[in-house]
């Protein structure tokens, strides 16, 4: 069955990417919808998961399944924007007990909107129901910001762009992440790497042995990847240089 987000699980750690439209309907492989997510979600038994967004926003029912599905999981979970969390993916990001920007990264609110038809009776109803629905994606901001419901609400009616000084200033996250440095680890982890295989004494053409040293090298990404630290991929470099 085809997926429409990533969710993987490693020991006691799952992550989750939601980089697309958050849709009901997903039709390209970036959509998300929260039908099978949040069904996974709640069987996952993890202690931490990490959630990345980059996305334009969706439907609201189906962003606010995925934030309470988040929500009530007994994880703790870190929520990253790592390009645009727009709309009701903002909402999912003030899922996390923590939730990291980066200065490469925005969040933009605003208020929900509709199509309707009707005549003036049913489309006044349809702005009160708005009205309604909007109340969800409040509660959800003012659980984390420290301006006032009344500085929220003229922020939503202006569709306000927030990068990750202002996002901090007003509570909407909790740090900002340092994503050059880690940049610079990750550059010189793979150049490091590239250097010890090209003057390997067995630098052969055997396709097996080619095939295991990449495997190799893939493993030694992913604790980079996974604990983050230059010194823990050098000394992951050093294990690898050890065995080829």
């Amino acid at each position: 069955m085809k997926k429409f987000y990533c969710l993987e699980t490693n020991d006691k750690k799952a992550t989750l990417s939601i980089y697309g439209d958050i849709t009901s309907y997903p039709i390209v492989n970036s959509d998300v919808s929260a039908f099978n997510l949040t069904k996974e979600l709640d069987e996952l038994d993890v202690d931490f998961i990490d959630v990345y967004i980059n996305s334009y926003g969706g439907e609201v029912a189906e962003g606010l399944a995925i934030y309470n599905a988040l929500k009530r999981h007994k994880a703790k979970v870190t929520t990253y924007v790592d390009g645009f969390a727009c709309s009701i993916a903002s909402v999912i990001a003030m899922a996390g007990d923590e939730r990291i920007m980066y200065p490469t990264s925005l969040l933009m609110i605003h208020n929900c909107w509709t199509m309707a038809v009707g005549n003036a009776d049913e489309l006044r109803k349809s702005a009160d129901d708005l009205d309604k629905i909007m109340t969800a994606s409040i509660n959800a901001y003012m659980d984390n910001i420290n301006i006032s419901e009344d500085e929220l609400k003229e922020l939503l009616a202006n569709e306000t762009f927030l990068n990750a000084d202002d996002a901090l200033e007003k509570g909407f996250i909790t740090s900002i992440g340092e994503v050059v440095e880690n940049i610079k680890h990750n550059q010189l982890v793979r150049q490091a790497v590239m250097q010890r295989i090209l003057k390997s004494p067995d630098n052969s053409n055997d396709t097996n042995k080619i095939l295991e040293k990449l495997e190799c090298l893939q493993r030694t990404f992913n604790e980079f990847v996974n604990k983050n630290t230059q010194n823990s991929a050098f000394s992951a470099l050093e294990n690898f240089s050890k065995k080829f």
